[in-house]
């Protein structure tokens, strides 16, 4: 296997203008993914993603790269909090949106898990850990848009 790419595609039933308010939102992203997010969502921004609660909590810093309203979320993640987010020490994520009838279609994608320089033990379980999370994660944005939606 590969271990080089994850890549989703799905068909959430808001406008790209919702979509990405949730994708990129430090307040919408906590009610589908991480349970609290400290970030801008503006190119250069660096901020904090943190799972878990109590003494049982991992944070991840991340360091947004694009943020094109309505179309584009990217980031960086997993780097150590005292470097700089680049190439081999950190994973890349991207959120494209494209309109598709009265919804989006998102195409989220995960990059970099070879570049870290990992043993393909510690690949293979890195790369596999992210696939279970964005395989629990995003059907959860999904319903969580919908709730959103029906709430306005």
């Amino acid at each position: 296997m590969e271990h080089g790419r994850i890549e989703r595609t799905m068909y959430v039933e808001a406008a790209p203008e919702v979509v990405y308010e949730v994708i990129s939102s430090p307040t919408h992203l906590k009610e589908w993914w991480p349970d609290d997010a400290d970030l801008e969502p503006v190119p250069g921004a660096t901020g904090t993603l943190t799972f878990g609660t109590g003494d049982d909590r991992d944070s991840y810093s991340i360091t947004v790269i694009d943020a094109e309203p309505h179309r584009l979320f990217s980031f960086r993640w997993t780097h150590p909090a005292d470097e700089a987010a680049a190439v081999g020490n950190s994973l890349f994520v991207t959120f494209d949106l494209a309109p598709s009838g009265d919804g989006t279609t998102v195409r989220m994608t995960e990059t970099g898990f070879r570049e870290m320089g990992w043993e393909i033990a510690v690949l293979e379980q890195q790369y596999n850990d992210h696939v279970s999370g964005w395989d629990a994660y995003l059907p959860r944005l999904g319903e969580y848009v919908a709730r959103l939606v029906a709430s306005r």
